[in-house]
This record gives structure tokens, sequence and C-alpha cells, in this order.
């Protein structure tokens, strides 16, 4: 399911887009941002479990994660978050800081589940410098059921 590329988990599903700012017509209220689509591997699980020190079996071993009831390998909540933040920033392009997030874990989701993650800008406010958005975020798995909502903001600085 993933690729190996200079010892790193590559997502072979995973939607790549180069950064770009947000046109006049993503800042409107009630606009949706693009689409970030990830489908975690078992081996990109394991090794994410491993860069953050998190030790909990039901995150790398199936059969230890099938005895707790799960169906399959977890989903790291903070792997959520990480997700959301790339999605925030793939549309914020190189202008954009962000300055808050946050989300919380409603619902498992499992190695090889496809997530979508989302969002929808709720507010535009003028700032010195630039301009503060407010979205709402989230991911959601294969069924359409949401994983984790949260919400952030970005301010999208100005050129020069």
């Amino acid at each position: 399911m993933s690729e190996e590329h200079q010892g790193l988990p590559t997502d072979q599903h995973a939607q790549h887009t180069a950064p770009s700012p947000p046109s006049a017509g993503e800042l409107s209220v009630g606009a949706q941002i693009p689409d970030l689509v990830k489908q975690p591997s078992p081996v990109a699980l394991f090794r994410y479990s491993a860069v953050t020190w998190n030790a909990h079996r039901i995150h790398y071993d199936r059969e230890y994660a099938a005895s707790e009831g799960y169906p399959n390998v977890l989903v790291q909540g903070h792997l959520h978050g990480a997700y959301l933040t790339e999605l925030v920033l793939n549309w914020a392009g190189p202008r954009g800081v962000l300055r808050r997030l946050q989300w919380s874990n409603r619902r498992a989701a499992y190695a090889g589940d496809t997530l979508t993650c989302r969002g929808v800008v709720r507010q535009v406010t003028e700032e010195s410098g630039g301009i503060r958005v407010d979205l709402e975020i989230w991911t959601e798995n294969q069924a359409g059921e949401v994983c984790a909502p949260g919400s952030a903001t970005v301010s999208l600085l100005r050129d020069g």
C-alpha cells in the first residue's frame, strides 16, 4: 500500500498539490477549500507511532488491536491533526501563517481507510498586513462519517 522513498513512508493515494495563495473566490464565507485525501497504511501508522514515541500497540499490532475489539490498527489521534494542518497549509500557500488549529477525535479511523480532509471558510477579517481567515475543518472516512472536527485561523500576509 505504501512506497518507500529515502526510508520514509509515502502515501501513494495522497493528493499532493503545490501550495498557492487562495483566490478571491476562496476567501468568501462558505467557500470550500481543496480536499486532501489520505489512506494511511499499517506501515505508515507504525512509523508515526515510532517517531511520536507512541507505544500503544493498537496503532501498530493488528492482533493486539483485535483483542481490544478493533477491526484493524487505529489511526493516531495526532495524525488527524497533522493531516488537518497539511490541509490548511496547502490551501494557505507560502503567504499563509497558521495562527490557531484545534480538533477533537470523535470517531475511530483504521489503516486502509480513505480519510478526506475538508474545510470551509467561516469568517474573513481584514487586519493590518493581511487578512485573517477562520476555517471549519474536519476529517471524514469513506462512509462520510466525521472522525475529527475542528477549526483553524490563518493570516494571509500581503505581498511586500
